[in-house]
């Protein structure tokens, strides 16, 4: 038997909650309990079939105004779990957004290569440098990085992995 129900949750977003008490798969009322699933729910297995199921799965669906934002906050500098708690989705279903936005994007961007190989650009660069520092293994063994950044791109010119000495800058 199956049972649908649909309820507005946090955020406006419309959800539907399935609730079985037999398999989705073959039918079989037979399941037993096969530990939580990733984000705690009770995770079932049937004893007919083999496969896994949840009991009371929740189908979030997201509204197109909150597709159009997600699109508008990824030109952001935001983080990715940030954007999730903000619009109230799962990382799951944001890493889906941004591949079926780039799958959707041309291939070529309509980026113009330079006419010939001899055409020279003049141009002022204004470069920053920065440096961080991580160990390997332990940490006694550090290791710097230093970065070398055009200021309006932010685009990396250069890197450098070393110790911390005035001839490694």
């Amino acid at each position: 038997m199956l049972a649908a129900n649909t309820y507005r949750a946090k955020g406006g977003q419309q959800k539907a909650m399935v609730v079985r008490d037999v398999c989705p798969v073959c039918g079989a009322q037979h399941f037993k309990n096969n530990g939580p699933i990733h984000h705690g729910k009770q995770n079932h297995q049937c004893k007919a079939c083999g496969r896994q199921f949840v009991l009371e799965a929740a189908n979030h669906m997201i509204a197109e105004e909150q597709r159009t934002l997600v699109e508008r906050i990824l030109c952001e500098k935001i983080s990715l779990h940030g954007i999730c708690r903000v619009v109230g989705v799962s990382i799951r279903w944001l890493m889906n957004c941004i591949v079926t936005c780039f799958k959707a994007l041309p291939d070529h961007l309509h980026v113009k290569p330079l006419a010939s190989p001899r055409d020279v650009i003049i141009g002022r660069l204004e470069v920053e440098a920065d440096e961080m520092w991580s160990f390997v293994k332990q940490r006694t063994n550090k290791q710097w990085i230093w970065i070398a950044m055009d200021k309006q791109t932010r685009q990396i010119i250069a890197f450098h992995v070393g110790d911390r000495s005035h001839d490694r800058a």
